[in-house]
């Protein structure tokens, strides 16, 4: 059966590009099969396809005007082809789906158009609907104090839901993210990797939240930018002074004297060892060293009586 291309968009040999355009989208609406369940429709889809696919194309149009669709699909003999027709045989892709996406754009056509023309019953979305973003997934990071105080780069596979180009299936796609962790984030700091999430046909894709959860340290435990260290020491050490080795994060040796009478809520402080603050790594917070006293389990009276001597 010979195709009438101009008859199938419903417009008149002299139609300008901006008029077969116009045709083409208020019929493509029209009969799309998601809107349009009436027998016949897919094929009146299909048709719509391949009419838009000549006649939007100026070498095809052109010789589908001078030669008609036994020319265009039979092929014309090359110095025919000097106006602009064209000389290969045009063979239809097949895909309507395809010229519908290329002609409205993107790879869910129906997502943000709306016309007055045509009521949209495409899956479900109404005339006018807004897209709603999908709420957040929200994923704990453990990283180690070690992690916090130095920096590094942490990479994570997810499997996400991807549209394919037809914009009704999908298929799931693995992704690597990359974290470029800061020295000195605190715990609870959140990575926001924006519409990361599942694709769908009518939503936002969700955005991927990776929250910080510090592990816990077998030396420190971290109080905001500072580092609390605890020493056990003896009786005998807290009365009469000491000194504490302490090895830093960053592998230094620290030999902090204590001087003072040391009792159960005594600290030192040590300035500018502890945490690197976020905003400025060159600064730090402190390392703060408590006390662990160990008290004998017994003491004979001959020392009892020299504790009480040396007391007075």
């Amino acid at each position: 059966m010979v195709k009438d291309y101009y008859e199938t968009l419903e417009i008149n040999r002299n139609a300008t590009d901006a008029e077969i355009k116009k045709a083409y989208r208020r019929l493509a609406l029209k009969f799309h099969p998601s809107s349009n369940r009436e027998p016949g429709c897919t094929d009146k889809f299909s048709q719509l396809g391949e009419a838009y696919d000549v006649l939007s194309d100026p070498q095809k149009k052109a010789t589908y005007d001078k030669f008609g669709e036994e020319g265009l699909k039979g092929g014309i003999p090359p110095e025919f082809g000097r106006d602009g027709a064209w000389s290969s045989k045009y063979v239809y892709h097949g895909n309507p789906d395809k010229t519908f996406r290329q002609f409205f754009g993107g790879d869910n056509p129906f997502a943000d158009f709306y016309t007055n023309d045509v009521p949209l019953q495409f899956g479900g979305l109404q005339p006018g609907v807004v897209k709603t973003q999908d709420s957040p997934i929200e994923r704990d990071l453990h990283l180690s104090l070690d992690d916090l105080f130095h920096g590094c780069t942490k990479k994570i596979k997810i499997s996400r839901r991807i549209m394919n180009e037809d914009g009704y299936t999908s298929s799931i796609k693995d992704k690597i993210l990359s974290i470029n962790v800061k020295p000195g984030w605190k715990e609870g700091t959140r990575i926001i990797f924006s519409k990361e999430g599942d694709q769908g046909p009518n939503s936002i894709p969700a955005d991927i939240v990776f929250i910080v959860r510090q592990k816990s340290h077998p030396m420190f435990v971290r109080q905001l930018n500072d580092l609390i260290y605890k020493a056990q020491i003896s009786l005998e050490m807290a009365l009469t002074g000491f000194s504490v080795d302490v090895e830093t994060l960053d592998g230094r040796l620290l030999n902090i004297p204590i001087s003072d009478l040391v009792h159960p809520t005594y600290k030192k402080v040590v300035t500018g060892e502890g945490m690197p603050l976020s905003q400025d790594a060159s600064q730090r917070g402190n390392l703060i060293i408590t006390f662990d006293i160990q008290f004998p389990d017994k003491l004979s009276a001959e020392r009892k009586h020299l504790i009480k001597q040396a007391l007075k």
